[in-house]
């Protein structure tokens, strides 16, 4: 959400923003914005009045009633009346005036970095760097499917009979690498500096509402049935979640925070889930990683966030590069984001296994998370980035790290969550 006083004194940054995100559907928005905001003004001011005019009058007519003049009292208590009347119609009109001003506020875009590229979608995305060997194995590697199943490590079958289209049952050293890449990434945080948490996976729609825009709620959220409660899609919406309506002190900035969590996913959209296959399903789990910080902090701590999914796809030796989000690919509340993208040797490019992201104050200002600094009180900014999704993940693991029999090389940094094993060897060819 932007600050309300951009559009007072300079709305047409905002519109110029709207365009550079092709949402020109949204540039009648700002003009109704403003148009409401002097129209809730107006009345805030008129019920102030009201109030302190009556205030003063009641007094008076104390005073009157003391000295007997009970005619004169009686006058102005029907002036008193006329102003509670007034001001009865005003609180009524002021709360609608209000919401649809929120409502209006949370579909306006964040605004996006100036060195944000341009761009109607994800194929206007630009490459950033790239990070290791893209080595091409001299065998056909098989579908991710194909290799799990090569070491019983799943059962797609029984799991549409018990959940349906896009679960899965991850078993044997398949679920034990699953744990295992999950448990290296928490470690892999906590070294960096991050504090571990495990936070809630269900959340009130109040935090929904201040964590995503409508759009993606409405494509990714479930809500708990005769609750106000949604299952969360990343536990990033219930750690940004845990600051909410605070005001925190300047030294205990930045909040590095690293979280585990099952993730639940309707994935409604271009996408879909995959008829078979664990690229895009309904239920995973991730490790994250969450900053809340002083809006001068952000940029290099941004910096930061995606370095770290770098280095630990890189110390499981899993080639990654970094994408550079282009401005109609970044969600609403995004000032900036870049993709991290492992290197699929069987596809022969590059799929998306983490995103980086800098919302700014665009969250602080919904949920209310505020700094008390030495120059005043401001909004924290939020950041956010995936350590490791598996078994998305899992995929990029197994293809980079299987060998021409079949068995899948165990780095050594994750050898001690393995049991220590040096490899996987298949039970079936």
């Amino acid at each position: 959400m932007l600050d309300i006083n951009l559009f007072r004194t300079d709305a047409d940054i905002i519109r110029e923003n709207i365009k550079k995100k092709f949402q020109d559907h949204k540039l009648p928005m700002v003009d109704e914005i403003i148009a409401l905001d002097i129209e809730y003004r107006g009345l805030k001011t008129r019920a102030d009045e009201l109030r302190g005019q009556r205030n003063s009058l009641s007094k008076e007519i104390g005073k009157l009633m003391g000295q007997k003049k009970i005619d004169e009292a009686n006058a102005i208590k029907e002036q008193v009346q006329a102003f509670a009347k007034e001001l009865e119609e005003i609180e009524q009109n002021e709360e609608p005036v209000f919401e649809k001003l929120q409502q209006l506020l949370m579909q306006i875009p964040n605004l996006i970095a100036d060195d944000v590229p341009l761009g109607r979608d994800d194929t206007e995305n630009v490459e950033r760097s790239r990070h290791g060997e893209m080595v091409e194995k001299p065998f056909e590697v098989p579908y991710h499917v194909d290799i799990m199943e090569s070491f019983d490590g799943i059962d797609l079958d029984a799991a549409r009979k018990v959940s349906g289209q896009g679960f899965y049952y991850l078993q044997k050293d398949v679920a034990r690498l699953h744990s295992a890449v999950t448990a290296y990434a928490r470690d892999f945080m906590i070294d960096r500096g991050y504090d571990y948490v495990i936070p809630p996976y269900m959340i009130r729609s109040h935090v929904v509402t201040g964590v995503m825009s409508f759009e993606e709620m409405e494509n990714m959220m479930y809500k708990v049935e005769g609750e106000d409660l949604y299952l969360i899609g990343t536990s990033e919406h219930s750690m940004i979640g845990k600051f909410i309506d605070t005001i925190n002190p300047e030294s205990k900035m930045p909040q590095r925070l690293t979280s585990y969590s099952p993730c639940f996913r309707k994935e409604v959209g271009a996408h879909g889930i995959e008829e078979r296959g664990v690229y895009r399903i309904h239920q995973f789990e991730k490790q994250e990683m969450v900053i809340v910080c002083k809006p001068e902090e952000s940029a290099a701590l941004f910096e930061e966030m995606y370095k770290n999914s770098v280095d630990y796809f890189r110390s499981l030796d899993i080639p990654v590069r970094v994408l550079e989000c282009c401005s109609g690919d970044l969600a609403d509340l995004k000032h900036k984001s870049v993709d991290v993208e492992a290197w699929s040797p069987r596809q022969k490019k590059f799929f998306e296994v983490g995103s980086c992201s800098n919302l700014t104050d665009a969250q602080a200002r919904r949920l209310k998370i505020r700094i008390d600094t030495k120059d005043g009180r401001v909004f924290a900014h939020t950041l956010n980035n995936t350590v490791v999704a598996p078994p998305r993940m899992l995929i990029a693991f197994l293809e980079n790290n299987l060998q021409e029999d079949g068995s899948v090389l165990i780095p050594e940094a994750l050898r001690p969550y393995m049991g220590f094993k040096e490899k996987m060897v298949p039970v079936s060819k």
